[in-house]
């Protein structure tokens, strides 16, 4: 802390900065000077413009980047509904509200089990969601196992919403319009709507988890009395550098020049092959765009004196609904950090919440989830939906309760995650049943053999009566 160290080191070059306007361009006098779309675009370049917000968003809200390319993205034929992967693999997509599971119990998984025959994208699951893609309201939930890089001449890109990856095991070498990001387990990423990306696995299989975002866009949450600095730090967040290739020949589509872009619309996969390659933009300004986070560079805030703070105190990143306060997705972790209340119990309470909690480790021990047969351990995750109550498992409260009182750091070399949204999510059929990862004994475990405490009437009525007597 507060850097992480990364055993597979950075390659590449970046911007810093979080929702910063920015220009990049990689080759000199790329972009145009004083307007976006002049006649004729520097070196022959066409001028296009990808809007992440409507054109009259409030200002503060606006999102959008020019980027000058070789040639426009549209110079394509029609999508067609995507073919079968030739290993029988394909992603679990599905989230339409009648084959969603609405239930009130709590779940937690074991490891999901990697894929050695997949690539990333027919390596999404998805676990559990809300809402609806098609009027831009809700989220989905997932998980991502891959053995293989995306072929070299294929890209993807969702146009349902903007796409938080969370890497757990193995490392992601992202391939985005705007340039490369390297993700590593500790790192964030998010790929927002419609940028057409390739991940490239550079030290072999991968596993970790994503959470798409229907509505809006990802901000820093306020910092409000807190002041100007901490939790996540503007300046940490860091975007690609403007980074193309060349090949834009007219070879017929089957030939070696053909290139797949894949397209996630509604939650349905479609296909289309272009002679030319989508990576092509040689330069390109503006603030929508790409970017990654070290979750090592998370300024952790907590109490000094009593009781444990709401865990909102963790907030990396959020995604606002209309509501001000209210989230439809907050991504929130759980690093490494002192504890020193006074007469506190240190792990997080005793919880029923409005907000649907769904809960992932990176690496090493959550500190209030210790016992129970299969545990919470990284790779696995864990669901307490709406009014689903939750807390420390009974060996973790006993000995959170029986605990001697110093300052102690918790988490050395852990880190867990959540993604907490205002909806109430459905589960999907992967999720409950075909992943085979559901710990069915998950309460009893937990919480089975939470002990009484409570002395009773009658030794409170004694207890008193000896308290008169002196």
């Amino acid at each position: 802390m507060p850097v992480t160290n990364f055993d597979f080191k950075e390659k590449y070059r970046y911007q810093n900065g979080f929702a910063s306007y920015l220009e990049s361009e990689a080759v000199s006098g790329a972009l145009p000077i004083g307007h976006n779309s002049p006649q004729k675009p520097p070196l022959g370049l066409y001028a296009e413009k990808l809007s992440g917000t409507a054109f009259t968003a409030p200002r503060h809200e606006n999102k959008q980047s020019w980027l000058y390319r070789i040639l426009p993205s549209c110079s394509h034929p029609p999508f067609g509904e995507a073919t079968p992967a030739k290993n029988g693999q394909e992603p679990v997509l599905e989230q339409s509200p009648s084959k969603l599971h609405y239930i009130p119990n709590q779940l937690r998984w074991d490891p999901f089990d990697h894929e050695s025959d997949t690539d990333f994208v027919s390596g999404l699951r998805l676990v559990a969601g809300a809402g609806d893609p098609t009027l831009k309201q809700g989220l989905g939930m997932y998980v991502y196992a891959a053995g293989n890089s995306m072929d070299a001449q294929s890209a993807f890109c969702s146009a349902d919403g903007d796409l938080l990856i969370v890497a757990q095991d193995g490392v992601l070498d992202i391939r985005t319009e705007f340039g490369w990001l390297l993700v590593r387990p500790m790192e964030i990423a998010v790929i927002p709507r419609g940028v057409r990306y390739q991940v490239l696995l550079p030290s072999g299989p991968v596993r970790g988890y994503a959470l798409e975002l229907y509505q809006g866009h990802f901000q820093l949450p306020e910092l409000g009395p807190i002041g100007s600095n901490g939790l996540a730090n503007a300046r940490d967040f860091q975007a690609p550098v403007a980074c193309f290739s060349e090949d834009h020949g007219s070879i017929a589509l089957d030939g070696q020049n053909s290139y797949t872009i894949t397209a996630k619309f509604n939650n349905t996969l479609f296909e289309t092959k272009q002679p030319h390659t989508p990576f092509d933009v040689v330069a390109w300004h503006g603030n929508y765009y790409p970017y990654k986070y070290d979750l090592g560079r998370f300024n952790t805030i907590g109490s000094i004196s009593f009781d444990h703070p709401d865990p909102s105190i963790f907030t990396v990143l959020t995604g606002p609904s209309d509501h001000v306060g209210t989230a439809i997705a907050d991504f929130v972790i759980f690093p490494p950090r002192w504890l020193v209340g006074e007469d506190t119990f240190r792990p997080p309470w005793y919880h029923r919440n409005t907000m649907s909690e769904f809960m992932g480790l990176i690496t090493g021990a959550y500190d209030a989830k210790k016992g129970g047969k299969g545990g919470f351990v990284p790779g696995g995750a864990s669901l307490h939906n709406v009014m689903s109550g939750h807390g420390p498992d009974a060996t973790s409260y006993e000995g959170a309760r029986n605990a001697e009182l110093k300052p102690i750091k918790v988490g050395e070399g852990s880190c867990a995650f959540m993604f907490e949204s205002c909806f109430m999510v459905g589960v999907t059929d992967w999720g409950l049943k075909t992943c085979q990862k559901v710990q069915e004994d998950y309460n009893e475990h937990s919480w089975g053999g939470v002990k009484v405490h409570w002395k009773g009437m009658a030794a409170l009525e004694g207890e008193k009566g000896e308290k008169h007597l002196l």
